[in-house]
């Protein structure tokens, strides 16, 4: 809340500094009141960083935030009303420019206008006073710290580059080259099924990308599909999905039954290798595609999941656990993510990078995103440290999925990364997001403020994406 927070006092601080010298507001004579406005809300932005660390685990705090909330929304509308009423004012009497006085009005026009002006200044000062109250209580009560934003870093063009599924190949080459051969050795069968299981970020989906990605796989199918199908599934986004995966054309309005005979039509007598990512419940496979499949010569299915349970009952002939990595392994992959190629400091900084991968639990993802953060830090004990003594690894009240490194890592962002990363919340779980889409929807709610929008927007895009939060 703290972040979107901080973009919108920041945006009406903003506007608040825009038209103070318009004419449609000095008009109103309410430019002090506005002025006064305008400080008090800079004054609040000083807070929003220690109350961003001190929402989760003080309630004080979060109500505060949800009372200050409120208040900006009624900002905007403050603004916007100032901005209309005195646009109105000029249009009636462009002569009284620059002057809140009622030279040359007659008295029966000149008094509706004195009532109008002094009903808006009275409005803002009554608002005024309400945000002073609500900075007075931060300030005293609850003595949020005035913290000084992170610094707004340059992404750098290299990093910009990168993509995130290049990493070094740590994560089980001999269990992907078995599961290859597997797929391919069973590639005649009417259906096999293998399972990948293991805990969420240990390395599941990256596994079964090199598998589904495999030159050795690639054209022994007619047909090659990969479906996240997740905790909340529907049968009829799945079989689109499916259809869509294969090229099949659909109506939107037609039902699960329609869906399963055209997917039945599409693959009968071919054969089919098809990814179930994510699966939480045997019943996507066994209630929604085993029966239109069935048409099919051979279908091969790969499965990845958090739970054993599901994988036997989805009836998987063969079942790989991801385990979490030795200490020894994840410090391989941290200084390989850093690009740390010299002897000498991946020597003298392995007793704190170990001590880092032990606190990330032996989890690939949590490793791969403290790395970014520790590349802005000297390359040092003392500089790695700091890091390890961050207050975000013992943050409370998260699910377990987004404690230590991983809100860490969100926790480091600058706030123009933040609402960006923040935004990406409003897509469903599991559904496409367009690099072009989605940095013109960034442009579009104002979250970038430098002059080349588009290409600002596309270097915040590829550091999220660098930093392992896309």
């Amino acid at each position: 809340m703290a972040t979107i927070l901080d973009s919108l006092v920041g945006s009406c601080a903003k506007k608040l500094q825009d038209i103070i010298t318009e004419e449609a507001v000095l008009i109103l004579g309410v430019e002090e009141d506005l002025r006064e406005l305008q400080r008090t809300m800079t004054q609040i932005q000083c807070f929003l960083n220690d109350a961003q660390q001190r929402r989760t685990a003080e309630s004080a705090v979060y109500n505060w935030l949800g009372e200050l909330r409120d208040a900006m929304y009624y900002a905007d509308d403050i603004i916007d009303l100032a901005r209309s009423e005195g646009g109105k004012l000029l249009a009636e009497h462009p002569s009284s420019r620059k002057s809140t006085s009622c030279t040359g009005i007659s008295l029966f026009t000149c008094i509706p206008n004195v009532q109008k002006r002094h009903k808006i200044a009275v409005q803002i000062r009554d608002f005024n006073a309400e945000l002073e109250r609500i900075s007075k209580v931060g300030e005293r009560f609850l003595k949020l710290q005035n913290m000084q934003p992170k610094a707004e870093v340059q992404v750098a063009k290299q990093s910009m580059q990168r993509s995130s599924l290049e990493e070094p190949n740590l994560l089980g080459k001999e269990a992907w080259r078995n599961m290859v051969d597997l797929v391919l050795a069973h590639k005649e069968n009417k259906t096999y099924k293998l399972a990948i299981v293991g805990t969420g970020g240990v390395g599941k989906i990256t596994l079964a990308q090199k598998i589904y990605n495999d030159q050795k796989i690639q054209g022994n199918f007619n047909k090659q599909a990969w479906i996240c199908v997740s905790k909340d599934y529907s049968e009829v986004a799945i079989l689109k999905e499916v259809l869509r995966k294969i090229g099949v054309p659909y109506d939107q309005d037609e039902n699960a039954g329609e869906l399963s005979r055209k997917l039945q039509v599409a693959i009968d007598k071919k054969s089919f290798f098809l990814v179930l990512d994510d699966v939480w419940q045997a019943e996507s496979w066994i209630d929604v595609l085993r029966t239109p499949l069935h048409a099919a010569t051979t279908v091969v299915v790969l499965v990845t999941t958090r739970h054993d349970t599901v994988a036997l009952a989805i009836g998987a002939e063969h079942m790989h656990r991801v385990d979490l990595m030795s200490i020894d392994v994840g410090w391989e992959l941290l200084w390989k993510s850093m690009n740390i190629n010299e002897v000498k400091e991946v020597q003298s900084l392995r007793d704190i990078g170990m001590e880092i991968v032990r606190k990330c639990g032996g989890l690939p993802l949590a490793i791969k995103v403290i790395a970014p953060i520790l590349a802005t830090k000297e390359k040092t004990e003392k500089g790695w440290r700091t890091v390890i003594n961050k207050s975000s690894w013992s943050m409370r009240k998260l699910p377990p999925e987004l404690s230590g490194a991983l809100y860490l890592s969100y926790d480091e962002l600058p706030r123009h990364l933040k609402q960006c990363l923040l935004y990406c919340s409003l897509y469903p779980e599991d559904s496409e997001m367009w690099r072009g889409d989605l940095t013109r929807l960034w442009v579009a709610e104002g979250f970038i403020e430098e002059q080349i929008l588009e290409d600002t927007a596309e270097e915040y895009y590829y550091e999220l994406l660098h930093r392992n939060l896309l």
